[in-house]
């Protein structure tokens, strides 16, 4: 086993987060996650998408053991007790992934206020519903909010200055994200083997970090360790896994990608990373000319960005829940060309830290003149 400041600050077996990843949902992955010994992720996105994405929010809604009728918070609260019944005889750890981009913060506010209460009237919780972990905006306004209720905080960044952010917010663990990732990706391309070093370097040894962003086996994962990372967040990966919430078509799509199978364009918040499919290239295309500062490195909004191209990407993934495989648009990270079957999470997990811990302990074989 390997044993890092992540294992002991959130008790669990493995230095492996499995992702938050969206908008799909992630309700059963979350469970086999947690089962396995790593920290499980709950996507919060897809209840989000009631109006816009109806095909997605009844995904979300069925694993959730909720009614279409149910509220944002209620929702939540149904999920989450689901998940603590699912996981706690396994002594599972799990949290929520919530994004706090500009353009969510009245959802943020009612998805983290839900996850308080709902801890709070349910203290046994406390032991296995461990984490909050936010994305996609700035941490330092949640700070009081979410230390003072006694959870263990991630932020994901991609930036040395987005570290120091966290920081200075009083984050409990730095994720990393280098530009490798699948979906919601920087507007600068920093890549992991820079990324991770560098924000280790910037942060000192007080405050663990993780790598994300191509980690997807044994190999990655004592690489990130490597870097000085106290673990990696694995999303691609265990997309392409047997219980994976995500449609067929998305996760054969993981396995099927090959080497360049990957490119960027608009998502709804910004850069993201897709599997190479037609309908994917089309978009890319379509990004060029819409929202070029995708490419440059000019972030862009919803004021500037004419809406047929966010609807294309909607479109996509609607396909994607149809199953029509044309239109279809898959996000997914560099590390999908590495991935080549379908396993159950478990075996995947114990396979990645064997592999790892072997690594890590055979470093010096590969090496001459060790002294």
């Amino acid at each position: 086993m390997l044993k890092t400041k992540l294992t002991e600050m959130l008790g669990i077996r493995h230095p492996i987060i499995q992702a938050g990843m969206g908008p799909f949902s992630n309700n059963n992955l979350c469970v086999a996650a947690a089962n396995a010994g790593i920290l499980g992720l709950l996507s919060t996105s897809g209840i989000f998408s009631k109006t816009d994405q109806p095909w997605v929010y009844k995904a979300f809604v069925e694993t959730a053991e909720a009614s279409m009728d149910d509220d944002m918070a209620t929702v939540l609260e149904k999920v989450l007790k689901r998940t603590y019944r699912l996981t706690k005889d396994n002594g599972g750890v799990f949290g929520i992934n919530v994004m706090v981009s500009a353009e969510l913060l009245d959802k943020s506010k009612v998805l983290i206020d839900t996850a308080i209460r709902v801890r709070e009237e349910n203290p046994a919780m406390k032991d296995h519903f461990k984490v909050i972990f936010t994305s996609a905006g700035d941490p330092v306004p949640w700070r009081d909010k979410i230390k003072n209720a006694g959870f263990t905080w991630l932020h994901v960044v991609p930036s040395v200055k987005g570290a120091l952010r966290c920081q200075k917010a009083g984050v409990d663990c730095i994720v990393a994200s280098g530009h490798e990732g699948g979906f919601h990706i920087a507007w600068e391309p920093v890549h992991s083997m820079v990324l991770l070093p560098a924000v280790v370097d910037a942060i000192g040894a007080d405050l663990p970090v993780v790598g994300a962003g191509g980690f997807c086996d044994g190999k990655t994962l004592a690489a990130a360790l490597a870097l000085g990372a106290a673990g990696a967040q694995m999303g691609t990966r265990f997309l392409a896994t047997q219980e994976s919430d995500f449609h067929p078509l998305w996760k054969e799509q993981v396995v099927k990608t090959e080497d360049r199978g990957t490119l960027v364009a608009r998502g709804i918040v910004g850069p993201a990373r897709w599997l190479k499919t037609p309908s994917s290239v089309q978009h890319l295309q379509n990004t060029i000319v819409k929202s070029p500062g995708v490419f440059s490195g000019v972030p862009d909004d919803f004021t500037t960005v004419p809406p047929d191209l966010i609807q294309y990407e909607r479109d996509g993934i609607r396909a994607v829940c149809t199953g029509d495989r044309e239109k279809a648009m898959m996000a997914g990270g560099e590390c999908a060309q590495r991935v080549e079957d379908l396993p159950k999470v478990q075996d995947l997990v114990d396979n990645i830290m064997t592999d790892a811990t072997r690594i890590v302990q055979t470093m010096p074989h590969y090496l001459t003149n060790v002294k």
